[in-house]
């Protein structure tokens, strides 16, 4: 990993979040959970179950050097591919994680012994599953509080099941276990004014002048155009470092006097 502070990726991986069959919840949790520890997501993707489409999304993942999650695929059914792509985005083989392989025994005997049947290890189905820990050399694991049947990480790039019950502890996880370093709780501020009556092309030149003379800020524009009690407007502000964002801001609010333009409340999000 590079100097710079890495952005944090998800990619979601299935066929039935892109036909609608199931609506994906894991870009809102992991906004939540990045959230909560002063972080946010810089971007997402959605694939389909397509191998090569995969192999593609995951190999641009790797080189980003940024923290991505990425969610579904990772079971042992025809239409899970990640781990193949994975391997195959890597140029490296695929092959049996030692420790893998004894938590997926583990998980074994315990359905044996809640089932009230004997373990078979050498029963096809038994066997068929250790291919869930099947993973690409090199990999280390990621623990499922769940079931036992772990997820996986190479480099900075961490693969959870795309069930919610097992994948959002297992983010947690992850992020409470390698990126503390990373975490800025109460170190992150957005100010920003409604703004009435304008058009962002009108306010677009001052944004550029506060990004320019305040570089570690970010400017943002949202516009509305039906709330219900604001009616149209334009949440227009700053975000970053609090110390870095009071300044920003009041360059803001001088320039929207000068421009004599219409505003209403402030807000303040930490």
């Amino acid at each position: 990993m590079n100097d710079r502070t890495p952005n944090f990726g998800l990619i979601i991986v299935g066929d039935e979040i892109l036909s609608g069959k199931r609506a994906d919840k894991h870009l809102p949790k992991l906004i939540e959970l990045l959230a909560a520890r002063g972080l946010q997501l810089g971007w997402a993707e959605y694939v389909g179950d397509q191998p090569e489409r995969i192999t593609q999304t995951l190999k641009r993942a790797f080189a980003s050097g940024d923290v991505v999650f990425s969610c579904g695929g990772i079971g042992a059914t025809p239409d899970d591919h990640t781990r193949q792509c994975a391997a195959k985005a890597l140029g490296v083989e695929l092959q049996l994680h030692p420790q893998a392989e004894a938590l997926i025994r583990e998980r074994m005997q315990d359905i044996a012994r809640e089932q009230g049947v004997p373990y078979e290890p050498d029963r096809p189905d038994n066997i068929h599953r250790l291919n869930m820990g099947v993973f690409p050399r090199g990999a280390s694991l990621i623990p499922n509080p769940y079931n036992k049947i772990p997820g996986f990480t190479v480099g900075t790039v961490h693969f959870v099941p795309g069930f919610p019950v097992m994948a959002w502890p297992m983010m947690e996880s992850v992020l409470d276990t390698y990126y503390t370093h990373l975490f800025r709780r109460g170190a992150y501020l957005e100010k920003s004014v409604i703004v009435f009556g304008s058009m962002e092309a009108t306010l677009t030149p001052l944004m550029e002048d506060v990004e320019r003379e305040h570089p570690k800020v970010k400017v943002f524009s949202l516009p509305s155009v039906d709330h219900p009690t604001l009616g149209r407007h334009i949440d227009l502000g700053v975000k970053g470092e609090p110390d870095d964002v009071e300044p920003a801001y009041r360059r803001l609010r001088e320039g929207l006097a000068l421009l004599n333009v219409r505003t209403g409340p402030e807000l303040v999000r930490p």
